[in-house]
């Protein structure tokens, strides 16, 4: 069974085509500049070269007709006609305290999603967008969205509760929502399947460390604690979001600096993180490299980065009376040999070790990187969200 994975953004249009009986991807691709001059798609068939096709597309529903135009042609198409396309499964950021699980889409589920816009008011809109192109443009293909939110909707409420008069949370909905939750629950799949254990009996803290990051704690299969918070903002050192900080320093810059909201929240999510600090780059191979040269601020910078990560993961073992696995997924959790390593420094009084051989051997692998007598397993595992969304739409529309 065919599956079509759709991750739409403001301007662009990422997709895959999985099989579900093989799991193997038949073509991916990026529709870039949507709505924008110069328009293009990049269709990679499996086995195949990209292809870069200049096309105007104006709005999504034209990216989504020229996604299937390339799904089906002669040449660089894989399969014969829109016929083999069984569902459709989106990626949608935030749905807030409404869906705990992936849904079906339905009249209900598109006015929930709208009702949920105010809390991700950059991303809810281009997945709604998304879905009703998908509509306009595969009538009667089932439809899934899988939630970015849903998995930490398990988290106690001493958790995800912020320390705020309590209306706010009964008006707006101000509280630790979460983030990376497809990511976290395929990793910690895969991580249980590698220890040959029931996910359901182990404690898993599942490191999603990228240009975006966040951290999970999760206890018998279930989330109980996440370091993103009310929005992406919150928990680690990011490329170039500052993370966890005092609330009154924002408030203090924009006393000082006559700045609005909007452009504080650009200073927080676009210009801080190991950017900001550095002043080298959001790339932490960059800064890293920096680093290793000697230069002060990037040195501050990945010594912030792994302090905040050691910390969370220490954090989490207590919040869990204990762990089983420490997992280590994303650009750099998979790929970073050193990053890995720094990452669980110090932490061998909690009786984490990490084999430096076995870990140098782990890039982009399902790996052991554990010591012999590390009382704490330190697992590798890639992560693959687009085929975490294919495997929750097949099982939605089989039901």
């Amino acid at each position: 069974m065919n599956i079509l994975v759709i991750n739409c953004g403001s301007s662009s249009l990422k997709y895959q085509l999985i099989d579900t009986d093989t799991e193997k991807v038949l073509a991916k691709g990026l529709c870039e500049r949507i709505g924008i001059n110069d328009s293009v798609l990049n269709h990679t068939p499996n086995g195949g070269e990209k292809v870069v096709i200049k096309v105007d597309m104006p709005n999504h529903k034209t990216a989504i007709e020229q996604v299937i135009k390339a799904l089906t042609d002669k040449e660089i198409g894989v399969i014969g006609s829109l016929e083999e396309i069984a569902a459709i499964g989106h990626r949608v950021v935030h749905g807030g305290e409404k869906f705990a699980s992936s849904v079906p889409i339905t009249d209900e589920v598109m006015k929930a999603l709208d009702e949920c816009t105010p809390l991700a008011p950059l991303h809810n809109p281009p997945n709604i967008i998304g879905i009703n192109a998908c509509t306009e443009a595969m009538p009667g293909v089932p439809q899934v969205g899988v939630f970015d939110t849903a998995y930490h909707q398990t988290m106690p409420k001493h958790a995800y509760m912020y320390a705020l008069p309590y209306e706010y949370y009964e008006k707006y909905g101000i509280r630790k929502y979460g983030f990376h939750g497809t990511s976290h629950k395929f990793v910690a799949e895969q991580a249980a399947k590698m220890l040959n254990k029931p996910l359901e009996e182990l404690k898993i803290i599942t490191c999603h460390v990228g240009s975006g990051a966040s951290i999970a704690a999760i206890k018998y299969g279930k989330s109980v604690d996440t370091t993103m918070g009310f929005t992406p903002l919150d928990g680690l050192v990011m490329g170039t979001r500052c993370g966890t900080i005092d609330p009154a320093v924002p408030l203090f810059i924009m006393d000082q600096e006559n700045l609005t909201t909007d452009q504080m929240s650009a200073i927080m999510n676009k210009k801080s993180g190991v950017l900001g600090i550095s002043g080298v780059s959001a790339d932490t191979r960059d800064v890293w490299a920096a680093a290793k040269a000697g230069d002060e601020k990037a040195i501050l910078a990945r010594d912030m980065f792994f302090y905040r990560i050691r910390g969370y993961i220490g954090r989490y073992i207590a919040a869990m009376n204990g762990a089983d696995a420490i997992v280590f997924t994303a650009g750099v959790g998979e790929n970073d040999v050193g990053s890995r390593a720094l990452m669980c420094q110090d932490l061998d009084f909690l009786g984490i070790k990490m084999d430096p051989e076995k870990n140098e051997a782990a890039r982009a692998i399902e790996y052991d990187i554990s010591a012999e007598d590390s009382k704490i397993k330190l697992l590798v595992v890639p992560t693959n969200e687009e085929l975490a969304i294919a495997r929750e739409t097949l099982k939605l529309i089989k039901k």
